[in-house]
């Protein structure tokens, strides 16, 4: 009897991967640009800072950060597989507060040690009402996910050795976040 991969998988090998990274970017942006009054205004400055700073930075953080994130998720999704009810997203939604502890743990570690000075001060300065756009977020992120494991259903299952060259490729020219 073969051990199958999990699903959680085939969002992190290719094209799939890419996907989930585009769209993952598409919903940060969409939760920057509807913040509202004096904190929406420091998160799209801070927000701006660093897009101009590097173009390119979110969706190579995304990229980075995507397979601990998904490590946070998975379980969550197991435990609905296995007998939760509704939608995956209701599912996750429910527990939002503890999945953005979870995701913000990712972010944290990585923020304490990067070498990138305005990224870490914005995220420092933002960290305090980040659990609450996180949670805002969940909604939006369970279902992303759960189009994207839906379209990589039929997908054939990543070779090990694949699944473990691209994490640790993403790994290896990660920024530091």
């Amino acid at each position: 009897m073969s051990e199958q991969a999990s699903p959680f998988a085939k969002l992190a090998a290719q094209p799939t991967r890419a996907a989930v990274i585009d769209d993952c970017v598409v919903l940060v942006n969409a939760q920057v640009k509807s913040k509202r009054g004096l904190s929406g205004v420091a998160i799209k400055t801070g927000y701006a800072a660093v897009k101009t700073i590097k173009r390119r930075f979110v969706p190579e953080v995304v990229d980075a950060l995507l397979d601990e994130w998904m490590g946070k998720v998975e379980p969550y999704y197991i435990k609905w597989k296995s007998g939760g009810t509704g939608e995956f997203p209701e599912y996750l939604t429910a527990r939002s507060e503890d999945v953005a502890e979870e995701l913000l743990a990712v972010t944290d570690d990585r923020a304490s040690t990067t070498k990138h000075k305005t990224a870490k001060k914005w995220y420092g300065k933002m960290r305090p009402a980040a659990k609450r756009d996180v949670q805002a977020a969940i909604p939006e992120l369970a279902a992303l996910i759960q189009k994207h494991l839906a379209a990589a259903a039929d997908l054939p299952e990543p070779a090990p050795e694949a699944a473990d060259t691209a994490a640790d490729s993403a790994k290896a020219d990660e920024p530091a976040a």
